[in-house]
């Protein structure tokens, strides 16, 4: 920061998000589809980038960015934690930004006289190299990218020991199933107890502790009453206080394991549910009338 001319309390000026993100993205799309007709470009961006980024954004970048900004405003006043936050909008994204960049890499491939990417030339490179950055009038300010990345079967960040998302500094975002999560709370989860998670204030984080804790067992262990049974599975109901009841259906897989014993699920139902079968039903979209398999499997 010293070579760029930036004197120790001095801030490092205005954001220059839009010049060097905004302004050339909107550039190269308006590019791209005079290039590829507007039909062309819509074709390609959905079919290399339109899912990709919101997927990203929303179960990586978004959830990073909340975490940052929690632990940054922990310690601060009010006025002033709004005022460390605030530069979380103006992060650029890096590596995660790759996920639109490749969208133009593409359309550059297919149309080369364009020179898409000779407008997103610098973005890309930083992409290459770099996690999120900030881009000011006198200093930039460069993040590695993470050294390790954790997520579930459906791209969620998770990790029940260790952090979801680790950055070679030791920093790290601890997650279970998408929600980022106190690391307080993680050395807690190999201990928990039914009082402990009886006496969770925040419903999310009791979630995640009912979740690790396991339903079966904090169901037995909290005294939940069987409301009813039929031939799709056992309806239990218990109440959570600051919470909805939680009221799941317990279902034995009709296709035994090669060991030849049946498998136990348990299904999650919405409060209401006042029947075994018409708390399956609901996890089809259906209602009891409409739920009669044929064949199970």
């Amino acid at each position: 920061m010293l070579a760029q001319g930036w004197v120790p309390g001095e801030t490092g000026g205005p954001s220059l998000r839009r010049r060097v993100r905004t302004e050339p993205w909107a550039a190269a799309r308006k590019a791209a589809a005079e290039a590829l007709g507007t039909d062309g470009w819509a074709q390609l961006s959905a079919a290399a980038g339109r899912r990709s980024w919101p997927l990203v954004m929303d179960l990586i970048a978004g959830r990073l960015r909340l975490r940052l900004g929690e632990d940054l405003i922990a310690d601060l006043p009010g006025d002033a934690g709004r005022a460390v936050r605030m530069p979380m909008l103006d992060a650029i994204y890096g590596q995660h930004d790759g996920t639109w960049l490749s969208t133009f890499e593409a359309a550059d491939m297919l149309s080369p006289g364009a020179g898409l990417m000779t407008r997103l030339a610098g973005l890309a490179e930083v992409a290459r190299h770099c996690g999120w950055w900030w881009a000011n009038e006198r200093v930039a300010v460069l993040t590695e990218r993470p050294a390790g990345l954790e997520r579930d079967n459906v791209g969620r960040l998770h990790r029940g020991e260790g952090a979801a998302m680790e950055f070679p500094d030791g920093y790290g975002l601890w997650a279970w199933r998408g929600m980022p999560i106190p690391t307080d709370l993680v050395t807690e989860l190999p201990t928990l107890t039914v009082e402990r998670i009886r006496g969770e204030q925040n419903a999310e984080i009791r979630r995640v502790m009912l979740e690790h804790f396991g339903y079966e067992r904090y169901l037995h262990e909290a005294g939940a009453r069987q409301l009813g049974s039929d031939e799709t599975g056992v309806l239990w109901w218990l109440d959570l206080p600051g919470d909805e009841p939680l009221v799941m259906v317990e279902v034995v897989n009709s296709t035994p394991e090669p060991d030849g014993t049946s498998r136990v699920y348990w299904l999650r139902v919405p409060p209401r549910t006042r029947t075994a079968r018409e708390g399956v039903a609901w996890t089809f979209g259906l209602t009891e009338e409409e739920y009669r398999p044929l064949v199970q499997t």
